[in-house]
């Protein structure tokens, strides 16, 4: 008899397997692992989020510095993807009351206890390997990662939010609110996240909303 939530770690199995097949390596990164793909793994986040809809203006030092702080909390995943030597895409986890102020704030105004909040930091994959199913795998992994923790009962993450008529909006852009939703996602209404960043041809870095997404893990 197969026990409560099973089914998940077989649909997991299967798309791994399936990521794998194409010829790509999925691995969880820590320690020493982890330290030498540091400098990969920042200009991997810099360049994938300088695409729309973030037009972020990243900094080494500071993704660096970020990607180290995260690992370090209790309880934090990185995994990450590589074809061949070079990492092509990377995602994270880590109960939320370990996350930056500004992310875990927002929280206190929802009705959903912190330490019961399993936050997906991110999720990023370079154009040229979308479409093989690694992104519904981020999403697997991290959630089985958030169901071995004790107290977890919800993942959650932030995305940004932009106004439909953007005029920066690429016309081949596609919003991933669809692909969030059938993966049992749900926006928390009247609750938003604020992050300053610099975008790309600023000089200053302004205030951006991010809209909270939650889901009740099985």
């Amino acid at each position: 008899m197969k026990t409560p939530g099973s089914h998940l770690q077989d649909e997991a199995a299967a798309r791994l397997t399936a990521v794998q097949e194409t010829g790509l390596t999925v691995r969880r990164l820590q320690d020493d692992a982890l330290r030498s793909a540091l400098p990969a793994l920042a200009q991997l986040r810099i360049r994938v989020f300088s695409e729309y809809p973030y037009l972020y203006d990243g900094d080494l030092d500071y993704e660096s510095r970020y990607i180290e702080r995260f690992a370090a909390a209790a309880g934090a995943l990185i995994v990450a993807v590589f074809d061949g030597p070079r990492l092509v895409g990377a995602a994270t986890a880590a109960p939320l009351a370990t996350q930056l102020a500004e992310i875990v704030e927002p929280w206190h105004a929802g009705d959903l206890p912190i330490e019961q909040v399993c936050y997906l930091g991110e999720s990023v994959l370079l154009a040229e390997y979308r479409g093989r199913g690694v992104g519904h795998l981020f999403f697997d992994l991290r959630e089985q990662h958030a169901r071995g923790l004790p107290e977890m009962r919800w993942t959650s993450f932030c995305a940004v939010e932009r106004a439909a008529n953007d005029p920066r909006r690429p016309a081949d852009h596609r919003p991933l609110d669809g692909f969030w939703s059938r993966r049992g996602y749900r926006p928390l209404a009247g609750v938003r996240a604020s992050l300053d960043w610099r975008e790309i041809g600023d000089r200053d870095e302004t205030p951006h909303s991010l809209r909270l997404w939650l889901r009740a893990l099985r």
